[in-house]
């Protein structure tokens, strides 16, 4: 099919053969198609939308377009992705946990653009750390520690940064067929037996309405599994942060607790993504026994130490896990009190967010510089009652001038009430190809 006329049929919204559109994803990692093409190509999807069978059609073809990576390891090759949001850190504690029970994850994740944090940017807290990689020295990490955290090099799934690019100046990012196939054409790309979806919604989340975080977990979940990788998903509540921390050490410090304590929403997402991926992987052969099994790996510091064999690895500290304090560099703290007495009741999650990336610890574009110390930290969890003068969170600055813009950007996005507040289920729903769980 000429690529013209494909262009035409889906503008027209008319039926397409998925073999055109696959063509047309993998040549958008060549020069056969122009920007032009493609912008007109994702302005079409995004006026029009796709079948399910166009969207794993173009999702396998934004795969193909460069390398996928095949894998020879005694274990099951998994990973987990997050639709993202602030104080989101749980890659950080399930990639090890993961790895602690005899998976391999070989997790090619982002960086922060906008208000949410990225796994990179807070890994790069650790001094010395790396996250680019060639292919033989990230196969070596994950084969040896049974987990790593990389970058994406340029041959994976090329079409997509060719497409987003074109869709991030033409208006389209905000497409559900384009979301998806963007999301599953480089984890595919990663050769994985087995993908969970952490699909959040909630003032801090990326897609905080409720309906169309629904609706693309279940275009992900089915796309995911027409292309041939088993998937699960859950949507998850993003309404506070998961950790009380928002910027890049600090949420490094809180993963460290986290993995000490084996306490916290954090872990609770954790235990639930890994238990849906593990039994759908049948490493385990019920829920309960993976969940114990993920569990286990917390209290007898397992899953702490493969996280340090995974920074020493990727060039961090040896001892990092065990001495983390010594190496994390984090700026001085300003308190925020209550101005008066009452319920924290309400989190503009992407507010605080883009708090932190006011202060230099986010990008506002993709060449931005970050200051991976700046930030907040000991936020008050929604539901708190706060007497006049309490603490609301402490404000990670360079300056006290830095400082007095972050306190009226931070004081805005949090609101007291005088009756409790209801608070949302964290676990609000498991996506599966067949069915949806309601949780909470």
């Amino acid at each position: 099919m000429l690529t013209r006329d494909l262009l035409l049929a889906l503008r027209e919204g008319w039926p397409v053969p998925p073999e055109a559109v696959q063509a047309f994803g993998a040549n958008l990692g060549a020069d056969e198609i122009s920007d032009a093409q493609a912008g007109a190509f994702a302005m079409a999807i995004c006026l029009q939308g796709l079948s399910e069978e166009g969207r794993v059609a173009l999702t396998l073809g934004m795969r193909d377009s460069g390398k996928v990576l095949n894998w020879d390891l005694p274990g099951k090759v998994i990973d987990k992705h997050s639709t993202g949001g602030v104080g989101d850190s749980v890659s950080l504690i399930l990639a090890p946990m993961l790895a602690a029970v005899g998976a391999y994850v070989p997790m090619i994740s982002g960086r922060g653009l906008g208000h949410t944090g990225g796994t990179l940017d807070k890994l790069e807290a650790i001094p010395g750390l790396k996250t680019k990689f060639s292919e033989a020295e990230f196969r070596a990490i994950v084969a040896k520690v049974g987990c790593a955290i990389v970058a994406p090099s340029p041959d994976i799934a090329p079409a997509d940064q060719r497409l987003y690019a074109v869709r991030d100046v033409t208006g389209t990012v905000r497409s559900r067929d384009l979301i998806t196939a963007s999301i599953l054409a480089k984890k595919l790309a990663a050769g994985l037996e087995g993908l969970v979806l952490d699909v959040k919604t909630g003032s801090g989340a990326v897609m905080s309405d409720l309906g169309q975080a629904r609706d693309l977990a279940q275009a992900l979940v089915a796309t995911a599994n027409g292309a041939g990788c088993p998937t699960n998903a859950v949507l998850t509540d993003m309404s506070q942060p998961l950790i009380p921390s928002i910027g890049n050490a600090l949420e490094i410090a809180d993963v460290m607790r986290a993995f000490e304590s084996g306490q916290g929403a954090m872990v609770e997402v954790a235990l639930e993504l890994g238990t849906q991926l593990l039994a759908q992987t049948q490493m385990f052969l019920t829920e309960t026994g993976a969940r114990d099994g993920l569990r286990a790996t917390l209290q007898d510091g397992s899953a702490k130490a493969r996280f340090g064999a995974m920074v020493s690895a990727q060039g961090g500290p040896e001892n990092f896990a065990d001495r983390w304090q010594d190496y994390l560099e984090i700026a001085p703290a300003y308190e925020l009190r209550s101005p008066g007495t009452g319920y924290l009741a309400e989190m503009d999650g992407a507010a605080l967010g883009q708090a932190v990336v006011a202060l230099g610890g986010g990008r506002q574009r993709e060449d931005d510089r970050i200051d991976h110390s700046v930030g907040l930290s000991d936020i008050a969890p929604l539901g708190t009652h706060l007497r006049k003068g309490a603490l609301i969170a402490r404000l990670h600055c360079r300056s006290s001038k830095q400082a007095e813009m972050a306190m009226r950007a931070v004081q805005g996005a949090v609101t007291l009430s005088a009756e409790p507040p209801v608070l949302p289920a964290l676990i609000i729903e498991r996506i599966t190809p067949t069915k949806v769980t309601k949780h909470g």
